[in-house]
Formats: structure tokens, C-alpha cells, sequence
């Protein structure tokens, strides 16, 4: 089990001329994670807008980025559809991409049962053929993964954990008990990550990683010491989990790195880059953060 710290939900940046894959930015992205210690990058999830990509560009933006990740760091693809059929088949594209983990997402819209979601990850686990992190994220999937379904789930031996984006402490708390040498839990909330490392959670799966990829680095690794340095980290990095909740993600998300010269604030639609009124402000939590220099902001 190789999975821990500070994991980045990777951005997929995409050319606003022809709406295709901006492989070099993904380069110029992916070269800023491992610089700055992100331990793990999870490819095509849903910050990668995953859902606005076609079969041939999932496989494309993976091919691109195992190429270049190489084997700096873990690599991790999100894999997770409504349907489970379709899952295994996604998680098998990528499984001969050269990723090494899949993140399933519990399946969307369609409103499984706690013994329908079960069976759904333990078929994926069974036929897809990488491990599987689970990955449950009601907000944006209408169900919810119990805990009681995951302690089921911890048994099978090719689910090796779950990212879980419910932020309320007692959510973490009824998940740290099922920890182990072999199933690690994860906050995938970055504004909660910093009291779920702090209670025992092994790391974050965290969209603000894509931004500022050494504070989250090292607020993981002061969680995991339990030092008071991940409080003055948490306070720094607030404006910033502030700032990529304005509009749903990764709307924010892409506008900053934008800002730090890292692809274009385009974005596949339904989805419409960030509103005007929160442009000012997104560019005083850059500078504060000491991201982008003042001068490269205006205008």
C-alpha cells in the first residue's frame, strides 16, 4: 500500500480554440504536483471533468499523463460510472493505459441500495483489474456509501480504501476504525481534511493540491506528525478553500491556474468559466498566497 498524504484531483486544461486537450499544460501541471511533494494524481476525475470526455480522449489524457508521470508517483484514474458494466470496462481502459489505481465513484443518478452499491464495487474490484479506491461524494452522486457497507467492503482484498467527501466529523469518525494495513481512508474535503488527518485519516484527495501542491504536501505531513505547524498551514490555505467553493468545481480551479500560467480558464460546457464578480478576489488569494506575483494579474 503505497497511497498517502497529499493526492491531487487533477484539472484536465483543454484549448479554448478547438475544445481539445492541452497536453502541455497537463505537462506543465503535472511537473508542479511532483515538485511540490504531492505523494499521488488522480487523472480524469471529476475536477478532470471526466464526464465531458469521449472514450478515445479518457484514453488519450491517460496515455498523456502515465507517459509523463512516469514512475515519480503513484498514478490514479477515476473510473466510475452509473452503470457497472460500464464501470468495468472504464476501469479496464484504464488498467491497459498503464494507471495503477482506480478511484470509483459510487454510481451517479441512479440511486443504488447500500446492498446494490456492495455488489457494484465488488464486481468492479473482481473484474476491472486494478485496485480500487471507493469514493463517495453524495452531494454530487444523490447516495450515500454507509459506513456499514464500506466495513463490508474492506474485506474483499482489491479495495484498498475509500476517498470519502461527506465533511461532517462524524462520518470520518465511524470510517477510522476500518483502517488497516491494506484499506486507507482518505478526506476528499479539502476543508475538512486538516481534523480528518489529524484524527488518524491517512491523507487528502484535494482539489486545492492542483494550486498550491507544497502547502497541501507539507499540512499532510504536519497532520501526520500532529504538529502545530498544520494549524498555521490550515489558516493559510482557507481563502483558497474558500475561493474553489465560490462556483461548483472546477470552475474556480480553473481560473487560477490559469493565472499561474498553467492552461486556459476553459471549460467544457455545461459548464462556464468563472463569474466576473469573483475575479478580483480570486486574484488577491493567488497574490496572498504568494502563487503569482501582483503585476501578473492585472488586466
Amino acid at each position: 500500500m503505497s497511497l498517502s498524504g497529499s493526492i491531487c484531483a487533477l484539472a484536465t486544461p483543454f484549448h479554448s480554440r478547438d475544445d481539445t486537450i492541452d497536453g502541455a499544460a497537463l505537462q506543465r501541471l503535472i511537473d508542479l504536483q511532483v515538485a511540490g511533494g504531492t505523494r499521488a494524481l488522480v487523472v480524469a476525475g471529476s475536477t478532470g471533468e471526466a464526464a465531458a470526455l469521449d472514450e478515445a480522449e479518457f484514453s488519450q489524457l491517460l496515455a498523456l499523463a502515465v507517459r509523463h508521470i512516469g514512475q515519480r508517483v503513484p498514478s490514479i484514474a477515476g473510473t466510475g460510472q452509473s452503470g457497472t458494466q460500464r464501470t468495468i470496462a472504464q476501469t479496464r481502459r484504464a488498467r491497459d493505459a498503464g494507471i495503477e489505481y482506480a478511484l470509483v465513484v459510487a454510481p451517479a443518478y441512479v440511486r443504488p441500495t447500500q446492498e446494490g452499491m456492495y455488489r457494484h464495487f465488488c464486481e468492479v474490484a473482481d473484474h476491472g483489474g486494478l485496485p480500487v479506491m471507493l469514493y463517495n461524494v453524495p452531494s454530487r452522486t444523490a447516495c450515500d456509501l454507509l459506513p456499514e457497507t464500506v466495513a463490508r467492503l474492506t474485506a474483499h482484498g482489491n479495495i484498498i480504501g475509500i476517498k470519502e467527501a461527506v465533511a461532517d466529523p462524524a462520518r470520518m469518525q465511524a470510517l477510522l476504525p476500518l483502517r488497516s494495513e491494506r484499506f486507507s481512508v482518505f478526506s476528499g474535503d479539502d476543508g475538512s481534511a486538516t481534523s480528518a488527518m489529524l484524527a488518524g485519516a491517512d491523507g487528502v484527495v484535494s482539489v486545492a493540491a492542483n494550486v498550491d501542491p507544497a502547502r497541501m504536501a507539507r499540512l499532510a505531513e504536519a497532520c501526520a506528525d500532529h504538529s502545530e505547524v498544520a494549524a498555521v498551514l490550515e489558516r493559510e490555505l482557507q481563502p483558497l478553500f474558500t475561493l474553489l467553493g465560490c462556483e461548483p468545481n472546477p470552475i474556480p480551479l480553473k481560473w487560477c491556474l490559469s493565472r499561474m500560467g498553467i492552461g486556459e480558464p476553459h471549460l467544457r460546457l455545461p459548464l462556464l468559466p468563472l463569474g466576473t464578480r469573483h475575479h478580483a478576489h480570486a486574484d488577491s488569494v493567488l497574490v496572498g498566497l504568494g502563487l503569482v506575483e501582483p503585476a501578473a494579474v492585472v488586466g
